[in-house]
């Protein structure tokens, strides 16, 4: 009688910039698996990882799939030609494929998600890592994708939300996308919050379609299985899908931007989250994307605000002695620019009072005061009365101590919605 085997699958970066999809590859492997009554043993995973990593896919993201099967062989020799037909090697894919045989994942792995979300891991790194753990694996190219398959694999989710993601007939890929725009507004308005960044309500956009060639048709993010299959079914197309599949995932959870950074070693590329106090008056430059900087323990970082994400106004309104935690992505330095903090949240801790010098006001007269001339004093033009210094009055300030995050069309996979907060 045959045995049951528990097997990890991971695997990533098998799409590329002008096509394919992880999770599509994904879709493919799990209706092969069902033809094979394996049992599975949860949804499949999709874990984004570290957004700041200048080579990532689109969307770096990586799958995994926990299955029981008793011919884990055969099913590993079958996935490797699936990663080889639907990988865009030509198109410049990194695919990497991991299995992991056994019911318990080592800590080691999870260490590994949690760096590859975080930081900067070196596809050598991940090599390594097999060989240390005698992991079987495959790869074509030079084995990027072997970061995010381990990663994958060890995720430990503290927080997740599902996203149901259906599918095009082949035919139509590249075609353009047609989804009735009321469809898409209608279903956030019956499923928010059980749903969320579906449609940006101020820029009238869709964001649950991409745009590009690959094979997603659209996707819909929420906190619940009843809720995206709800969604998916308020959607309207005339268009015929091939299919959908439900991920569990990492996706509006922020967790790139839960651990704190150290100012004394920012890492270029590195994600996470500072507090400090604003020293420098923000300066809005060309393009409308503002800049200042923030002082943590004697160091300075200067930080960014694009104007697409919208946070521009609030971040050109901070003024010195603003108390704030910014998180984001470290921009690696260059000749031209030096080393800065790309902000994805904004949040004020403390406001510092705004006082500002101004002539003072004869309350006998109800009238504000003129300068008599340098070192003067101040004179009131109706009764004469002198005063001998400006007085210093507190001007109330236009931002609130909360948290402010980017508008929805500026939103990344893992940046969490203000409405999960």
């Amino acid at each position: 009688m045959k045995t049951n085997s528990i097997l990890h699958i991971g695997f990533d970066d098998t799409d590329s910039r002008k096509g394919m999809c992880t999770t599509f590859l994904a879709y493919k492997i799990v209706k092969y698996l069902k033809k094979e009554r394996v049992k599975f043993l949860d949804y499949p995973y999709l874990i984004r990882f570290n957004p700041n990593i200048p080579w990532k896919t689109r969307g770096n993201g990586a799958v995994a799939l926990k299955i029981k099967t008793d011919k884990p062989e055969s099913i590993k020799k079958n996935i490797i030609q699936f990663i080889r037909k639907y990988s865009a090697i030509k198109d410049g894919a990194n695919p990497g494929l991991v299995f992991y045989q056994n019911e318990k994942i080592p800590i080691q792995f999870t260490e590994f998600g949690h760096h590859a979300l975080c930081t900067l891991i070196n596809r050598n790194k991940a090599k390594e890592f097999v060989l240390k753990n005698g992991l079987e694996s495959f790869y074509l190219g030079n084995g990027q994708g072997l970061v995010g398959a381990i990663g994958a694999i060890g995720y430990a989710f503290d927080d997740y939300t599902f996203e149901l993601i259906s599918y095009r007939d082949e035919s139509n890929f590249g075609t353009k996308r047609e989804i009735f725009k009321d469809s898409v507004k209608k279903m956030q308005n019956l499923t928010s919050p059980r749903t969320f960044n579906s449609f940006d309500e101020e820029k009238n956009r869709i964001l649950i379609a991409p745009h590009g060639p690959d094979p997603v048709f659209f996707g819909i993010r929420g906190e619940d299985i009843n809720s995206v299959i709800h969604g998916k079914s308020l959607i309207r197309s005339p268009e015929k899908l091939d299919g959908y599949m439900i991920f569990r995932t990492n996706q509006g959870t922020g967790a790139h931007l839960k651990n704190e950074l150290d100012v004394h070693n920012l890492k270029p590329f590195s994600s996470g989250y500072l507090t400090g106090k604003v020293s420098d008056l923000p300066k809005v430059e060309r393009g409308g994307h503002v800049f200042f900087s923030i002082i943590k323990d004697c160091q300075q970082i200067k930080c960014a605000i694009y104007k697409p994400t919208s946070l521009t106004m609030i971040a050109s309104k901070l003024i010195k002695g603003d108390v704030i935690k910014v998180g984001g992505g470290i921009r690696k330095a260059t000749k031209i620019h030096q080393r800065i903090l790309n902000v994805e949240f904004l949040e004020v801790v403390k406001l510092e009072k705004n006082m500002k010098a101004i002539n003072p006001l004869c309350h006998t007269c109800n009238k504000r005061t003129k300068s008599k001339g340098k070192s003067q004093g101040f004179e009131c033009i109706k009764c004469k009365k002198t005063f001998p210094n400006k007085i210093f009055e507190e001007i109330p300030r236009e931002i609130d101590c909360r948290l402010y995050v980017p508008s929805l069309s500026a939103h990344r996979h893992l940046a969490k919605p203000i409405q999960r907060i």
